[in-house]
């Protein structure tokens, strides 16, 4: 089954986010400012149950979604989480199975997380030198833990290992190459993220957008690229390979050459709400349903529903007047 939207889009990607938490501030996401001691983070009782959300993603497949992805937050922290992981690697007709990370927990829970069922990683890494990570993340917490952890998942199987680099202008350009040369050659894929205005707190500038031909160009001076075609409809990054034969890189180019005409994107918040786009501003209450005794079919019912009435294109349509739109926040509903 295939559940189209108005643009002819299909439902097939799913990313389950688990909490709202992370151990981490960084600025693009949660920055310290707002999210600091008195947040008012989700309580554990307004969290979906892991059974919760294995039933709802066990729908979802049946609508069509071959690719689950764990976010957050920081998904890590949310305990026993290699319990969730089972339960989706079980589900029937799911080809594809990831997480995404800050890779702060992952050096002692990447095997487990192996062993429970998942298939790949994406760790978050906005730099090497320490002193820059330290400003990006917001708390000035050193790189080792997370190239540790990202070398432990190697160990465990989960290759290649994604690294997402959110590239923000003034602040991390200069560690474009650096990360590139770093993992050239190894088999793991850095994927260069343009600075995105997702959610209204992390007061986003058009100015600090590097855009992703200025990151191409930057790392093709001095390691030559060339083209690759697309891994399936729908890939978010565009994808290069080094001419040497040495690997390949994403650039992930959502503000300057936006993607929305082919994207197949659902998004669970850990409360609940199902969101049709990153930069959407309401969501639609699928744990009320669940917990008021909704059947599977009229859950699928209103997934369906949802995903058929659904014409987002924010990136295609962004102008001066709906960047300040309400948005949910990336720490919601993740990446």
């Amino acid at each position: 089954m295939s559940v189209q939207d108005r643009f002819s889009r299909a439902l097939r990607d799913l990313r389950i986010s688990v909490t709202d938490r992370c151990n981490l501030r960084c600025a693009y996401c949660m920055p310290r400012e707002v999210f600091g001691p008195d947040y008012p983070f989700l309580r554990r009782e307004e969290l979906l149950t892991f059974e919760e959300i294995v039933r709802l993603a066990r729908l979802f497949v049946g609508l069509g979604v071959r690719k689950i992805r764990v976010t957050g937050g920081e998904p890590l922290l949310r305990r026993e989480l290699p319990t969730l992981i089972e339960g989706l690697a079980a589900l029937p007709g799911l080809e594809d199975l990831t997480l995404t990370t800050n890779g702060l927990l992952l050096a002692e829970q990447a095997q487990t997380l192996r062993a429970a069922g998942l298939r790949r990683i994406s760790v978050s890494l906005d730099a090497l030198d320490p002193e820059v990570f330290g400003r990006m993340n917001g708390l000035g917490v050193g790189v080792e833990s997370v190239l540790r952890g990202i070398e432990a998942a190697e160990r465990a199987g989960l290759v290649p290992v994604k690294i997402n680099c959110v590239v923000k202008r003034g602040v991390n350009e200069q560690e474009i190459v650096p990360l590139a040369r770093q993992f050239r050659g190894t088999g793991h894929i850095v994927r260069f993220i343009e600075y995105m205005d997702v959610g209204n707190t992390n007061g986003w500038r058009l100015e600090e957008v590097v855009p992703a031909a200025e990151i191409l160009r930057a790392i093709d001076t001095v390691l030559p690229l060339e083209p690759l075609e697309p891994n399936y409809r729908g890939e978010v990054a565009m994808r290069w390979r080094y001419k040497d034969g040495e690997g390949e890189i994403g650039v992930i180019s959502s503000v300057t050459q936006p993607f929305c005409g082919n994207c197949s994107r659902a998004r669970l918040s850990p409360e609940g709400q199902l969101f049709t786009c990153l930069f959407a501003a309401r969501g639609f209450n699928l744990r009320d349903l669940i917990r008021q005794g909704a059947s599977d079919a009229r859950l699928a019912d209103a997934v369906e529903e949802v995903w058929q009435g659904r014409q987002d294109r924010y990136s295609e349509i962004r102008t001066a007047s709906t960047v300040n739109l309400p948005k949910v926040e990336m720490s919601r509903i993740g990446g």
